[in-house]
C-alpha cells in the first residue's frame, strides 16, 4: 500500500538545501567564534611579548653591570691586573661563551629532520580518497 504524499512534506531537494544552509551557517558562526577568541588571545600574547622584551632588556643591562663588576673584581682596587687587562679578560670570556653556544646550536640544528612519516602518510591520502589503498 502506497502512502499518500502530503504537500506539506519536504522534498529531498528542500531537505538538502536546508541542511547545506544550516551547515554553512554553523561554519560561519564557528569562524566568528574563533576570531573573537583569537582577538583576546592576541591581545594577551602581545602584552606577554612586550613584558618578555622588557625583561630581556633589563637582563642585558644586568649582564653589562655584572661584566663591569667582574672586571673590577679582577682589578681588585689596583692590586690585581691592570683595569684594561681585566676588561679584556671579561671580553674574551664572553667570546668563548658565544663560540660554545654557537657550536652547540649548530649541532642541534643539524639534528632537525623532515617529518618523513607524516609526509609518507600525506602522499597516500589521494589514493585513499580514490578508493585505492
Amino acid at each position: 500500500m502506497a502512502q499518500q504524499v502530503n504537500d506539506s512534506d519536504p522534498t529531498i531537494g528542500r531537505l538538502v538545501h536546508d541542511a547545506s544552509r544550516d551547515i554553512s551557517s554553523l561554519v560561519q558562526k564557528e569562524i566568528q567564534l574563533a576570531k573573537s577568541e583569537l582577538k583576546v588571545s592576541v591581545r594577551a600574547g602581545g602584552a606577554g611579548i612586550g613584558l618578555f622584551a622588557a625583561a630581556a632588556f633589563v637582563l642585558v643591562l644586568a649582564i653589562i653591570m655584572l661584566s663591569v663588576a667582574f672586571a673590577y673584581f679582577i682589578n681588585w682596587n689596583g692590586d690585581g691586573l691592570a683595569l684594561q687587562w681585566a676588561f679584556l679578560i671579561v671580553f674574551f670570556v664572553y667570546v668563548l661563551l658565544t663560540a660554545l653556544l654557537g657550536w652547540l646550536g649548530v649541532r642541534k640544528v643539524k639534528q632537525v629532520k623532515a617529518p618523513e612519516r607524516a609526509i609518507e602518510q600525506g602522499q597516500k591520502i589521494p589514493d585513499a580518497l580514490k578508493g585505492r589503498a
